[in-house]
């Protein structure tokens, strides 16, 4: 007899004890049916509850992040805003110089000097995000301005500023120093 015909009887035993338990091993009750579905249901309940815990974490961090930047940029505005409140007394005093120059002689090549320094402070505070508030001819704006008297004018409408004392400033959208003004009643 030939061997690859040959049928081994250890080979037909383990075929007949695989073909007994097979019918047992892949017939399930409807018992175990409904308690493997009742696994994949707390399973897929669980795994939804560990994805919101985790959308929601991920949403109280960028929101966080968020709020940080937020903070650090105010207070860098902050930290500018009062280096630049000190700057403002110096170019005021620059700009009462100018106001007296004096037109002729070596006094004035001085006062053109004195314009230059005047303009390079103010193109570099300008530079930081330094606005001067408009103010003469306008309306007067309490977030703007402050009053420092009411007069009576026939050139100028009630409400609207007459002259200004002292140059306002913002930085920004935030008022760093109001402008000091005279209103017309």
């Amino acid at each position: 007899m030939d061997d690859a015909n040959a049928v081994h009887p250890e080979t037909s035993q383990n075929e007949d004890v695989v073909a007994e338990a097979a019918p047992e091993a892949t017939a399930m009750t409807q018992a175990d049916i409904e308690a493997l579905q009742s696994d994949l249901q707390a399973w897929q309940t669980k795994a939804n509850e560990y994805l919101d815990g985790w959308q929601r974490s991920r949403a109280e961090f960028a929101n966080y992040k968020k709020r940080v930047e937020r903070e650090q940029a105010q207070t860098y505005q902050n930290a500018t805003a009062s280096v630049i409140k000190r700057y403002l007394e110096v170019l005021d005093d620059l700009d009462r110089a100018l106001k007296n120059r004096p037109e002729q002689g070596d006094g004035a090549v001085w006062a053109n000097g004195i314009e230059l320094i005047y303009r390079k402070l103010l193109s570099i505070l300008e530079a930081e995000g330094l606005t001067p508030i408009p103010a003469e001819g306008k309306h007067f704006d309490p977030n703007l301005h402050e009053a420092i008297s009411h007069e009576p004018s026939e050139q100028f409408e009630s409400g609207q500023i007459i002259e200004v004392v002292k140059q306002g400033y913002s930085l920004g959208e935030r008022v760093i120093r109001p402008a000091l003004v005279r209103v017309a009643r």
